[in-house]
């Protein structure tokens, strides 16, 4: 199973896309709930339970719109793909390695694209949640909540360092610079 998965994701070369989605919808996953706990922050918001509503709300709306997004988008790719590799070959592929790697493939990539955003808001707004499940245990969970985003969207950056080929900390820096740059921007543009 592990072999045939490696052939499919060799053959559409899913792994760098995939690699790619996950970096960048990560990287937004932590934007919107930066930006949405910076607001809060801002209105000086006490009740949690909303403060988690809107978060959760917005991580699951950042999921599925990732995983329908990339699935439509990677499954044409990969069909017209294909089918311009059928052309070529004057054969059809659809039983082979690489039909089977047009139909599986855009479902693994959406699943990444989808998954990121969602699992990164999710550890974003742990803080919270357990303010909200054991009240009183942390002090200030929406502070510590933006804390936790600047420190992925860092660790984002290193990532992207690393596969980039360029110094790691500087990369995690220039992330780091967008973060701060946007939660600037938030207090600025608050009344």
């Amino acid at each position: 199973m592990i072999k045939k998965l490696q052939l499919l994701v060799r053959i559409s070369r899913s792994h760098q896309i995939a690699r790619r989605y996950f970096v960048v919808n990560g990287f937004d996953g932590a934007l919107t709930m930066l930006g949405l706990l910076t607001g809060f922050y801002v209105a000086g918001t006490s009740d949690l339970q909303t403060v988690l509503n809107a978060c959760v709300g917005a991580a699951v709306a950042l999921g599925v719109s990732g995983i329908s997004s990339a699935y439509i988008s990677e499954s044409a790719e990969k069909r017209q793909e294909l089918e311009s590799l059928e052309q070529s070959m004057i054969a059809d592929l659809g039983d082979t390695a690489h039909g089977k790697a047009a139909r599986f493939m855009p479902l693994v990539v959406a699943l990444v694209n989808g998954m990121a955003p969602f699992l990164i808001a999710i550890i974003i707004i742990f803080p919270v949640w357990f303010s909200v499940w054991s009240p009183g245990v942390l002090n200030k969970p929406i502070e510590f909540s933006v804390l936790i985003a600047f420190c992925l969207i860092f660790l984002l950056g290193v990532f992207l360092g690393r596969v980039g080929g360029t110094f790691w900390l500087w990369s995690g820096l220039k992330a780091l610079g967008v973060a701060l740059l946007t939660g600037a921007l938030i207090l600025a543009l608050s009344p």
